[in-house]
């Protein structure tokens, strides 16, 4: 869409160049009068003057198309004008996405570009999660009194894509809701496994490397030993997106969506390698559901799902947020025997409230909560002590939280709370 006005620059001049006239006449002053003539021209050439003709060819490339998180990201912006007029006063805004934060440069230049001629425009933003759409440049042009202007937008169209690498070296601290595949959280009954559970009496088709032979050898009896069974634990992880949820401690910090998304990835992809079964799913305006599933395939999917769906977006979504229709539609989904990790900032009572329905209905919760709250300000002092309260009445309850400061590495908040739990 292109837009011409007038910029109302020269308002005022033909009164006052009037005025320097007639003083010029009046007392006689050839200097007086020269002046309230060329202010006269001017305004008559102001009002004349019609908008420049804005042809305008515009390509984007970017230095990395397949960055990951926190790589910088060169943009280059060519602009060559195709047109036969030249363009004296060229002002040009590109068009980055709100998720990408500008570290280098300018997205912006004023130029004045010839017939035929080429503006180039370079900045860097730094990559985060997601798929990202560049908008087309926002283009100003004005003619050379500066009296009209033309607003437009080139086209050009580039897309940005960030999947990060998943993975964490430390264990994912599982309570023992289990299901009735193989894998590492151990149980209360006898089997294969690696841990001494007990001894049977032996049972036709039994292995018999688990036979008892030095009591065999001893008393004669013949008997199995089992070993305390580990079993696939089946795991949802949550992710709290609501707008509430999207807090920072400071001006271009990273918020606890970002950080709680992130830690999903890593979370998921450890459990998956550990054997168990992963769902993901977001709680916030725009849902995303993924139940829990095992293999490559499903890996592939759920780290295509955490970095692209819109729903796990590292911006507010401007949608309307219903809690309690939003939390019946993910208890309908959630498997009977599945547990929940909870990721949320614990920023107010929702977090609470749904960490304890869920454990009501027999889904064991663990809360992973990143602290996105600051010190500087009494009011800051005063929401840090809320949340704090929030995590004590959720630990009173029975249900575990892993406190997570962002300035600590996901791994050693995990490390530090199995402590607290084997403790």
């Amino acid at each position: 869409m292109t837009t011409i006005r007038t910029t109302n620059r020269w308002r005022g001049v033909s009164a006052i160049a009037l005025l320097a006239g007639g003083l010029g006449i009046l007392f006689s002053s050839p200097l007086v009068l020269l002046s309230g003539v060329v202010g006269v021209a001017f305004a008559a050439y102001a009002r004349t003057a019609s908008a420049p003709a804005v042809e305008l060819d515009v390509t984007r490339t970017l230095s990395d198309d397949d960055p990951l998180p926190g790589d910088e990201v060169t943009v280059q912006l060519t602009v060559e004008n195709v047109g036969s007029a030249t363009l004296p006063d060229l002002r040009i805004v590109d068009g980055v996405p709100d998720a990408l934060a500008v570290v280098d440069g300018s997205a912006r230049l004023g130029t004045a570009l010839r017939p035929g001629k080429t503006a180039h425009l370079t900045y860097a933003v730094e990559a985060e999660r997601g798929d990202h759409a560049f908008d087309s440049p926002l283009v100003v042009a004005r003619d050379f009194s500066g009296a009209t202007e033309v607003e437009t937008a080139a086209d050009c169209e580039t897309a940005l894509t960030v999947v990060p690498k998943l993975g964490t070296t430390v264990d994912v601290p599982l309570r023992a809701q289990t299901t009735q595949y193989t894998g590492r959280v151990t149980t209360d009954t006898g089997g294969s496994g690696i841990e001494f559970y007990g001894t049977r009496e032996y049972r036709r088709g039994d292995p018999l490397a688990r036979v008892d032979w030095n009591r065999l050898a001893r008393t004669g009896d013949l008997t199995t030993v089992e070993f305390r069974e580990e079993r696939a634990a089946s795991v949802v992880v949550v992710v709290d997106t609501r707008d509430a949820a999207y807090l920072a401690r400071g001006e271009g910090e990273r918020n606890a969506v970002q950080y709680g998304v992130d830690a999903a990835g890593k979370i998921a992809t450890k459990l998956l390698d550990a054997g168990d079964r992963v769902g993901l799913a977001a709680l916030g305006p725009r849902t995303c559901w993924l139940g829990p599933g095992a293999g490559h395939d499903h890996r592939a999917r759920a780290r295509d799902l955490l970095a692209t769906h819109p729903a796990f977006s590292p911006v507010p979504s401007d949608e309307t947020f219903y809690p309690t229709s939003r939390l019946k539609w993910l208890r309908k989904r959630l498997p009977a025997s599945s547990q929940v990790l909870f990721l949320t900032p614990l920023c107010d009572e929702f977090g609470v409230k749904t960490a304890r329905r869920l454990d009501a209905q027999g889904h064991l919760v663990t809360v992973v909560s990143v602290n996105p709250t600051a010190a500087g300000t009494p009011g800051e002092r005063l929401a840090r002590t809320e949340r704090t309260r929030r995590i004590s009445a959720l630990r009173s309850s029975n249900i575990r939280v892993v406190d997570w400061d962002p300035d600590d590495l996901l791994g050693v908040a995990l490390e530090r709370t199995a402590r607290r739990w084997r403790a």
